[in-house]
């Protein structure tokens, strides 16, 4: 991840001055911050705190001890859960720790902000005017909206616009598109000839779909994926016999390096999800390295992808296949710019700072100081 020290208020646009926030992030215990491997909310949080910390704000990140940031690091377990080979453990009890040593500390911060779901909202119902939440996932879950209904005074942060669907009358107060590091922008390579798929093998990512396409298009299908205990059933029954086709190349989970230099030799990033993708990482990982995504109508899909500029929004297998022949005529310069226009790291870090000053304002601390925080209209 690159640090912005150089020239700050060049990347920034003015959120480099004012009043220095006492911010504390609350992630997810999961994966590490950033995840050795696969992880999105995780990672997301990683870029988020980064940039924070290069703004010169005091950021304390609560997370698994195995997290690395520039941040200071609370760590109330040591390790990961899912990488942890510990045999008995806890999920709840490991996040209501955490919980309770933000609680312990929350004196100490100008804004908690929460990458948790729901989790904590009976502990911190008592400050919750200074506690902004990042709903990560899908929402359309039944029981969600009476537990939201529970807790209104929680303020929430979507994470794209059709998120929100499933809880219209919850007390959003942005959307916030994830942004990730610009790294250096050395300018687009010309893609080499095979198609990606990078994410999550499970029924609703759709690499059965993928695998069909990339053979009807004659492509090689590269495919960078972790198998879920949740879904190794379905890795199994459908997904094992298919990544045996001569066409198909199965690399397992990569770290973010080897991932990106993945995407970025690819024709296009293959992305034929069937569910209400939330956000979809991977779309702007592949349009960083300037390399278009060939994406299902679904979800956030046509808030993320311009189609005919970064990409190709299409609707079955058959547009699919055609866009794989179309996909190299896109101007892969034109994609990273466009990248780095709506999803950069501090892109995202400057919406967030939006959202903290607006918090602060309407829980009574609108200040002089406050204005200087707030982003340009």
């Amino acid at each position: 991840m690159d640090r912005v020290t150089a020239d700050p208020e060049r990347h920034f646009g003015g959120l480099t001055s004012g009043r220095r926030l006492r911010i504390a992030q609350v992630a997810p215990l999961f994966e590490s911050v950033p995840p050795r491997l696969y992880g999105g909310t995780e990672r997301v949080v990683a870029y988020l705190v980064d940039v924070l910390v290069d703004l010169g704000h005091d950021v304390t990140l609560f997370a698994s001890g195995d997290s690395h940031t520039r941040a200071r690091l609370h760590a109330s377990r040591k390790r990961a859960l899912r990488l942890d080979d510990t045999p008995c453990k806890s999920d709840v009890a490991a996040h209501l720790a955490m919980l309770h040593d933000v609680f312990t500390r929350a004196a100490e911060f100008d804004v908690l902000h929460f990458h948790t779901d729901l989790l904590h909202f009976p502990v911190f119902a008592s400050i919750a005017a200074r506690c902004v939440t990042t709903l990560h996932g899908r929402l359309d879950i039944d029981d969600l909206a009476g537990a939201y209904r529970a807790w209104p005074a929680f303020r929430l942060v979507s994470i794209s616009d059709h998120q929100r669907r499933p809880l219209p009358r919850a007390n959003w107060t942005a959307t916030v598109y994830h942004g990730m590091p610009l790294h250096a922008a050395a300018g687009p390579r010309p893609p080499g000839e095979y198609l990606a798929f990078v994410g999550r093998i499970s029924h609703e990512k759709r690499l059965d779909r993928a695998i069909r396409i990339a053979r009807r298009a004659g492509l090689p299908l590269r495919v960078a994926a972790k198998v879920d205990d949740a879904d190794a059933r379905y890795f199994n029954e459908t997904i094992e016999p298919l990544i045996d086709e001569p066409h198909v190349q199965f690399l397992g989970e990569l770290p973010e390096r080897e991932k990106l230099a993945l995407l970025e030799g690819a024709v296009a990033l293959l992305f034929p999800i069937d569910w209400p993708e939330p956000f979809g990482l991977v779309m702007i990982e592949a349009m960083s390295r300037g390399t278009p995504v060939i994406a299902w109508r679904c979800g956030s899909v046509p808030e993320v992808i311009d189609d005919g500029v970064t990409g190709f929004i299409v609707e079955s297998e058959e547009t699919a296949v055609e866009a794989c022949g179309r996909v190299t005529a896109l101007d892969r310069a034109e994609i990273r710019r466009v990248f780095e226009r709506r999803f950069s790291a501090p892109v995202m870090a400057k919406r967030y700072m939006q959202v903290y000053a607006d918090m602060m304002a309407a829980d009574g601390g609108a200040t002089a100081d406050l204005a200087r925080i707030r982003t340009a209209s």
